[in-house]
């Protein structure tokens, strides 16, 4: 059984339980895989936003003091400009008024007191009115118009007839086009079913109203609203139903479920075709490194969302096209529809991010077309790497992702962690596209960065013996967490330490910095997930648990958010995806090692009886993954394909080599997972096992049994790779040997040194 290393003992875990008690869940789950806000209390606020390929609508709701309805609408539009069109320059309406403030009940105005909230990819509001009239508004965005529609549902609950007088609005604006790209623009305002009505008792009646924009040279609409209405809905449950979470923690489940929608719903049609977009109110037809690159676009195969997956691919695209002779920074951003680029922080460590995401994208694709579309860009990324390394063997950058916020010196913990995952993920990629020599190369460099990173970050920090975040840092970082993601563990049990410790950890996640106040849930996503990659599973799942319960049903729900204090902690959408890569790279240990092939390191917590991924559709199939305590089983479109008692040490490798191109060898240089870190309990007082060491290798499981190997593979006749021990890493080295007529490869199992199969 592993043991599980816990931070602090009980008394740390008492505290995240103290925390998790202390506040009250505002909101709970529904039977329909929505959650709902029963209203019984002051007033409360809050915000969320939806989106479609047309439009973002950010809606701010709630009740004020006296129970009345509190919102307002912030509307964006991607795919219509103004002036100057640059990273801020969508489209945008807001509105304050209340179309339902005009209705009438038998001559006087239904005021509206709320009296739940629901959410479930759309917003819906209960309400009671001063009379027997009782009022279901549903708020949510076209799936693909730009449109903001909202549709009444009015019963009437007395015991007498009543009149009712809905209103009937048909207005148009014409905007100043002189200010707008393509302007003028109409917003159109549209009530669909007004007028007046005779209810009787128990009988219902509905209305609709929308918000639309459109270019002056444009024809109008008339929307169906019950249509889009099922549309949107449609869609919902169509990310829903793939790749389905199932824990013994329901709230983490439906959490899972609302994140999928987040990240794939933020897809907006410019003109420079499908466009993941951060959202925010402000950040849409525009792409960045971090949030799209690194973030979102790896995630999109395990989802098999047909947008997500082109939007992806549009991103490496838009950023390919940037590429030049003289090795010039790519932009951090390219903005306006991919008019305009933003690079006022100058290299972020962008060529890191793009590199790795990328890699991870191309992997998990399984998709060999488009693995080789993607290789010139993750060729020349890596070669502006290179260019930027010092003497020391480090990576140079002009700050980190968080463009100046903090400091980052001129070479950052970040920058170089993203790189190594670039030159280990693209190492993989290259050796699943045929080039052995190409790959063996870049595993090479992986393995002299991670040295350098070791030596030039490690350092004791507040009596951590973890990273020093760049030279002259002398307080603990959020970001010392990335090595963990990457496999690094080093120094974890320091690290584990210092992210969990009360330098970092807070009721909102973890500090960017200890001694400040801000937090961006990013990091904190990227800790969990490095967290339950390294083995730290139960003390791991009590934070990530306690998180994601004040993100689904707390005071502002119901997603992951920015940033605070900065943006007021808008919902942008590819720290969804990250919350979703924590379950898929972190709990389940999903590590991609070619095309068509991936380990798993499921780390099952404590009390769990079992957990499962369902429909997951990366690395070309739709595969499915249950784990029952040890017991571990995988299918392939229906077809189980690994069924296995795990030892819960090495990766189980999935997959099968004939999904590498001819010729080409299995992937080498830290192919395998990183095995599981065994440290002590508490109170055992053992001694931590030793970390891998080139005197202590990690070995990878044979993907056809259980044994343990070395694999030699004729890639020429008479030369054979023989797979050897390089430090923490694996590396191909040719070996002359006479061929053998079969010409086929002899597995020989490192325990016995006897031949289990070819």
């Amino acid at each position: 059984m592993i043991r599980q290393w816990i931070v602090g003992g009980i008394a740390l875990c008492s505290c995240v339980a103290a925390q998790a008690q202390s506040q009250t869940p505002r909101w709970a789950l529904a039977g329909d895989g929505g959650i709902r806000w029963e209203v019984r209390s002051a007033a409360h606020a809050d915000h969320i936003e939806m989106a479609g390929k047309g439009i973002a609508a950010i809606v701010s709701y709630g009740t004020d003091s006296r129970g009345g309805l509190v919102l307002s609408q912030h509307l964006v539009f991607p795919g219509l400009r103004k002036l100057p069109n640059n990273t801020r320059g969508s489209y945008t309406v807001k509105i304050a008024d209340h179309v339902a403030d005009s209705i009438l009940v038998d001559g006087v105005a239904a005021v509206e007191r709320p009296s739940a909230f629901y959410i479930r990819g759309l917003l819906r509001v209960e309400s009671r009115t001063r009379t027997p009239l009782t009022m279901e508004r549903t708020i949510f965005p076209s799936v693909d118009k730009r449109a903001y529609l909202e549709r009444y549902l009015l019963r009437n609950s007395g015991v007498t007839t009543l009149h009712v007088h809905l209103p009937v609005v048909k207005s148009d604006s014409v905007t100043n086009g002189a200010r707008e790209v393509g302007g003028p623009f109409v917003v159109v305002r549209r009530s669909y079913d007004g007028g007046d009505f005779v209810l009787a008792p128990g009988n219902s009646i509905s209305f609709s109203y929308v918000v639309a924009v459109r270019r002056a040279s444009e024809e109008g609409y008339v929307f169906s609203v019950a249509y889009e209405l099922q549309r949107r809905e449609a869609m919902v449950n169509s990310v829903f139903g793939s790749l389905v979470l199932r824990t013994p923690n329901d709230t983490i489940d439906r959490l899972f479920a609302f994140c999928k929608l987040r990240a794939a719903e933020s897809i907006y049609d410019t003109k420079a075709g499908l466009m993941h977009g951060p959202g925010g109110g402000e950040y849409y037809a525009a792409i960045w490194a971090n949030d799209q690159a690194e973030y979102a676009s790896p995630f999109f195969p395990f989802l098999g969302n047909a947008a997500g997956d082109e939007a992806a691919a549009n991103t490496f695209r838009l950023f390919a096209s940037y590429m030049n002779k003289g090795f010039r920074p790519i932009p951090s951003s390219i903005v306006a529809e991919g008019d305009s680029v933003w690079n006022g922080a100058g290299d972020r460590g962008d060529q890191a991010m793009i590199a790795y995401g990328a890699s991870r994208y191309g992997l998990a694709s399984g998709d060999t077309i488009e693995a080789r579309r993607l290789w010139p860009l993750i060729d020349w990324c890596l070669e502006y790497l290179r260019r930027k390394t010092n003497a020391q063997g480090v990576i140079g950058s002009d700050a980190d992702e968080l463009e100046g916020r903090f400091p980052a010196g001129k070479i950052n913990l970040s920058t170089n962690v993203l790189a190594y995952g670039g030159f280990l993920y693209a190492s993989r990629l290259a050796a699943s596209l045929g080039d052995g020599e190409v790959s063996l190369r870049l595993a090479a460099e992986a393995s002299r960065l991670r040295s350098a990173i070791e030596s030039y970050f490690g350092a004791r920090v507040s009596g951590y013996d973890t990273y020093r975040y760049y030279d002259g840092n002398t307080v603990l970082r959020s970001w010392i967490c990335l090595p963990l993601v990457m496999g690094i563990f080093d120094r974890a049990p320091a690290t584990v330490k210092a992210l969990l410790s009360p330098y970092l950890w807070t009721k909102n996640g973890i500090l960017t910095a200890a001694g400040d106040t801000t937090f961006w849930d990013r990091s904190t996503l990227y800790a969990f997930r490095g967290l339950f990659y390294a083995g730290v599973t139960d003390t791991c799942n009590r934070y990530f648990s306690y998180y994601s319960r004040v993100r689904l049903l707390g005071e502002h729900v119901p997603y992951p958010v920015e940033a605070w204090p900065e943006g007021n902690q808008r919902h942008l959408s590819a720290e969804s995806a990250l919350y979703c890569r924590v379950v898929t790279e972190g709990l389940f240990g999903i590590d991609p090692m070619g095309l068509g092939e991936f380990s798993l390191l499921p780390r099952l917590p404590a009390g769990w009886g079992s957990m499962s991924l369902e429909h997951m559709k990366a690395f070309g199939a739709d595969w499915g993954i249950s784990v029952t305590g040890r017991h571990v089983v995988v299918s392939r479109n229906g077809v189980v394909v690994r069924d296995v008692d795990w030892d819960g040490v090495e990766p189980i490798v999935v997959g099968a080599a004939g999904s590498r191109a001819a010729g080409s060898p299995p992937p080498p240089a830290s192919a395998s997972a990183p095995p599981t870190p065994r440290w002590p309990g508490p109170s055992t007082g053992q001694k931590p096992r030793r970390w891998p060491t080139k005197a202590n290798p990690p070995m990878p499981s044979d993907p056809g049994t259980s044994q343990l190997y070395l694999r030699a593979t004729p890639s020429a006749c008479g030369t054979y790779p023989i797979r050897r021990s390089a430090g923490p890493f694996w590396a191909w080295t040719p070996k002359t040997k006479t061929c053998s007529p079969c010409s086929r490869g002899i597995f020989r199992s490192r325990r016995t040194g006897v031949p289990t199969g070819r």
